[in-house]
């Protein structure tokens, strides 16, 4: 399986500043993961811009149709900016963007939200889905807006089953809401860059056989 340039570009940068690592981990759920990916690692302005341009390259390439791009606070934030600096150059559109507090700021112009007004279809940018908690608040929050959350682009699906389910949490997110779901990279490409990789092939089997177990 011959990667997508941003697909490979994206593994090798995450690989590269570490916050992609092979080994044993153990999740919140108690699995023992051959593989742990942590997005908090993009902590520098070189790093994230790359990180960034490899979703704007996804969002090119799957055609997603959006009116604004939304991150959910707190990594959603500095991730949704640069997406949409990098599609402006790209694309040479307009790219509303906006994000969220944590806090509802009771002064000044107040409010939950910041940024573009948050109207048409919402494109939503965050790190990873685990359990879809993340987003189900995002959704609540545009319950009464002049908004519908269409799409969610993430960087790593893992394609494993959700705790007590036999689907993923993406899976979940489509079927409950109907909302399409994106990521950058999926344990399948991860496996698919092991097996062309002399140096990862090490961690083909593990990554086999962890999709095998857990996979959907």
């Amino acid at each position: 399986m011959k990667q997508e340039d941003y697909k490979s570009k994206f593994i090798e940068l995450a690989q590269s500043v570490g916050a992609l690592s092979f080994g044993q981990f153990k999740l919140k759920s108690g699995r023992i993961s051959p593989y742990f990916f942590n997005a908090g690692q993009f902590n520098c302005g070189e790093s994230l811009w790359r990180m960034a341009d490899c979703y704007a390259e996804k969002i090119i390439a799957s055609k997603i149709a959006f009116d604004v791009i939304f991150g959910p606070a707190y990594k959603g934030i500095p991730l949704v900016a640069v997406i949409s600096v990098l599609l402006s150059q790209k694309t040479g559109k307009k790219v509303p963007w906006a994000f969220n507090r944590k806090e509802i700021k009771r002064h000044g112009e107040g409010g939950a939200l910041v940024g573009s007004d948050i109207k048409g279809k919402v494109l939503v940018v965050d790190d990873v889905i685990t359990v879809g908690m993340a987003i189900r608040e995002v959704i609540d929050m545009f319950t009464n807006a002049e908004a519908e959350i269409t799409d969610v682009l993430v960087a790593l699906d893992r394609q494993e089953m959700a705790p007590g389910s036999a689907s993923s949490a993406m899976q979940l997110i489509e079927s409950e809401y109907g909302i399409k779901t994106h990521a950058v990279i999926r344990l399948d490409d991860l496996i698919a860059f092991s097996g062309e990789k002399n140096d990862a092939q090490l961690n083909l089997n593990d990554l086999k056989s962890y999709r095998a177990k857990y996979g959907v």
